[in-house]
């Protein structure tokens, strides 16, 4: 691919490259982000969509109350058509409302492609068993008139607010969904279809940035290199338990080319907090994976218990650590915590901590260097 051989060879040294043009870099950011600047810390909303759990509704309201109030002006927050079939836009505009927030005080990144449509089964027939108490199911209807009904879908369901970062969710899945070759080919310009709807979005002023937020980065690879983006989200995929070296290689080009990325699900979608969904699937600690994954998760227990250092703003830090994260997306269900995960952002680990974890092969020994940029730029 195109792509994988403009960015081949050594990630550190392109790494040191990037970082001599910083300025340059974080003004090209902005440009592409049509002037907006992510703060470091982006509220997810999945868990107003009811995932995992339904939170009562005053819940809902003071975990987006708590957000904004802990956010420098505007406050940015990260839905999905998705996200528990709509409910989770449904329930981040009405909480805005109550809350009183006016419009330009809050960015919204919609991630487009899923369509709420009527529930004729006992539960969704997408992601079973993820989500709860819902009253709608989701299709996936990515196309350039699909991309818009999900559009105009999620600005209506956000009940006055807009959203002004807009993308393509799930491109991965919709390829993984085809039946042959001929059939994935038809799917791949049906994502560039949407895409072509998205720039005219952006060209008539109605979005500020395009983007893109799928769980297999080889396939943000691909598109990528078909697509001008502004900004680029990789789930699952960089984080402190899984960080391949031709990850780091790509994100690093990306660096260099301006584009944001935002980091997210950098607990493996909870399970390296203690949770028992490893990427949205539960584990099996009678299988070889399961057990290969308890195992992993047990040392990097013992080594934060040493180090008095907390799993989760380890998780966030290694994720921030990353060539060109500008942003974690970080989702929570309680109110309690929305300050705590804001603070992770800013705390500090000794460097013993990253090379204990390096030292007994938690994390590669090569990743310590951007560890190392990512402090020294802070100080």
């Amino acid at each position: 691919m195109e792509t994988g051989k403009r960015y081949a060879g050594n990630y550190q040294t392109r790494q040191y490259a990037c970082m001599d043009s910083a300025g340059v870099e974080n003004s090209l950011r902005l440009i592409a982000m049509a002037g907006i600047k992510l703060p470091e810390v982006i509220f997810g909303t999945s868990g107003l969509g009811n995932l995992y759990e339904a939170l009562p509704d005053s819940v809902k309201l003071a975990i987006v109350k708590e957000s904004v109030a802990c956010s420098a002006k505007p406050a940015v927050f990260d839905t999905a058509g998705k996200y528990g079939a709509g409910l989770s836009l449904e329930c981040l505009g009405k909480c805005l409302q109550q809350a009183g927030v006016e419009p330009h005080n809050v960015v919204i990144s919609n991630k487009l492609g899923w369509l709420r449509t009527e529930l004729k089964t006992p539960e969704p027939t997408f992601e079973p068993g993820v989500w709860k108490d819902l009253r709608y199911d989701a299709v996936q209807n990515i196309s350039y008139d699909g991309i818009l009904q999900c559009y105009e879908q999620g600005n209506q369901l956000l009940q006055g607010y807009k959203a002004s970062l807009v993308s393509v969710h799930d491109p991965d899945e919709y390829l993984l969904a085809a039946i042959d070759e001929e059939d994935r080919a038809k799917r791949y310009r049906d994502i560039l279809d949407a895409y072509r709807a998205l720039s005219e979005l952006k060209q008539k002023g109605q979005v500020k940035a395009i983007g893109i937020g799928a769980k297999d980065w080889k396939i943000i690879e691909c598109i990528t290199a078909d697509v001008e983006l502004d900004w680029v989200m990789i789930a699952n995929s960089m984080t402190i338990h899984s960080h391949p070296p031709e990850l780091i290689s790509f994100m690093t080009g990306l660096q260099c080319r301006g584009i944001n990325i935002i980091n997210s699900a950098v607990f493996n979608a909870g399970f390296l907090t203690g949770g028992d969904f490893y990427n949205y699937r539960p584990v099996d600690v009678q299988t070889e994976q399961g057990k290969a994954l308890s195992h992993w998760r047990n040392q990097f227990n013992t080594i934060c218990n040493d180090f008095g250092v907390q799993p989760a703003v380890a998780c966030v830090l290694f994720g921030l650590s990353a060539p060109g994260v500008s942003s974690v997306a970080l989702n929570t269900t309680n109110p309690d915590r929305v300050k705590k995960n804001v603070d992770m952002a800013a705390a500090f680990i000794p460097m013993g901590f990253w090379r204990k974890l390096s030292d007994v092969g938690l994390i590669d020994a090569s990743y310590i260097p951007f560890i190392i940029n990512r402090e020294w730029k802070r100080s």
